[in-house]
């Protein structure tokens, strides 16, 4: 029987490196593919895609199928935190993900009690899919970042610049840093879980860290985080986390040494060099840009090159820099398989 250590995820996470290197996508598991389309037709909305252990568990193994990746996703989303804390989150097709702007006094009301409960059903699909995954192929449990989920819960929805939340933080700084910590424990908790339901590593995303001064990226997005990584140290030693901060660029070095994490998320815009650095520390995953799956061709085998040239000698998992986009072929990642998986030694 395969043990953890034998999955290829598992060993680059562990500092190795892998020749070709491991593949798995952000958002692996959506509207890109059509058989993704079909199952969703069959549910009231996206959340109860997430919470319907028979549904998130075929949407999630759907690209495993078809691609043969090295590592399958919850299907989850990171907004299902403050849904288990009853801020009325929903999902509006062409809008995007709303939920009920907080407050400072409703900050402090927050209860977390009935979390477990509510996200059972996230915990039964991690344990059905550990079963019926392969072997060799790892299986991620993931959440947002403190920083990230706060940005929605404070402006009840995605802005470009996340600037409510920023001002927020300005304006009512031991309300927001109340909301931070209550995050950071429960959503440690959350990802306690998933590892005990059968996942073998976890990743964070902090999908907006890059909108952060130097000082508030220390305070909101590292801090934070360090707090979970570190319950998940002392309570589930030896599991791997990758934390992703997408657009924090020069500050990533400092990213992984502050917080410790076993790899780190690299999206399309860090530079060869500082990602060549920052790989120095261990595990790296990503970059390419998600466009070019859309744009397939010379654009896609270009790109993929790049990255293998780039990382290929040290200890990476291929990925893309963002999330997949529902525009991208799924010839493309046909292509990009076969690209990686066939790639001589750099």
């Amino acid at each position: 029987m395969t043990k953890t250590g034998d999955r290829k995820v598992m060993k680059v996470l562990a500092g190795e490196t892998v020749f070709p290197p491991p593949v798995w996508l952000m958002r692996q598991a959506g509207r890109y593919l059509p058989e993704y389309r079909a199952t969703r037709s069959t549910a009231k909305g996206f959340l109860d895609v997430c919470y319907t252990p028979d549904l998130a568990v075929e949407v999630t193994l759907q690209p495993i199928r078809r691609f043969g990746f090295d590592a399958a996703i919850l299907f989850s989303d990171i907004l299902v935190i403050p849904d288990a804390l009853n801020r009325n989150v929903r999902f509006v097709e062409g809008t995007g993900p709303l939920m009920d702007p907080i407050s400072p006094d409703a900050i402090a009301a927050l209860d977390a009690s009935n979390m477990h409960t509510h996200l059972a059903p996230v915990y039964e699909t991690v344990r059905r899919l550990r079963a019926e995954l392969p072997t060799e192929t790892t299986l991620l449990g993931f959440c947002g970042a403190p920083w990230t989920v706060a940005t929605y819960m404070i402006a009840g929805r995605g802005t470009p610049d996340q600037a409510p939340a920023r001002l927020f933080a300005m304006q009512h700084p031991e309300a927001f840093m109340t909301l931070l910590t209550l995050l950071a424990d429960i959503s440690a908790d959350y990802l306690i879980a998933q590892i005990d339901a059968g996942a073998d590593a976890v990743q964070i995303f902090d999908s907006w860290a890059g909108v952060l001064s130097e000082r508030d990226f220390a305070r909101y997005s590292i801090a934070p985080v360090k707090h979970m990584v570190d319950r998940i140290r002392r309570e589930r030693p030896g599991v791997p986390v990758i934390g992703f901060a997408k657009g924090a660029g020069a500050m990533l070095e400092t990213y992984r040494a502050a917080i410790g994490i076993d790899c780190v998320g690299l999206d399309w815009t860090v530079p060869s060099k500082l990602a060549r650095q920052i790989q120095a520390g261990g595990a790296v995953q990503g970059n390419l840009d998600p466009l070019r799956m859309v744009a397939g061709g010379a654009a896609l085998d270009e790109g993929i090159d790049e990255v293998l040239d780039t990382l290929g000698n040290g200890p990476l998992i291929f990925n893309l820099g963002h999330g997949i986009t529902p525009q991208a072929d799924p010839e493309n990642v046909t292509r990009l398989m076969s690209r990686v998986r066939g790639a001589s030694k750099r």
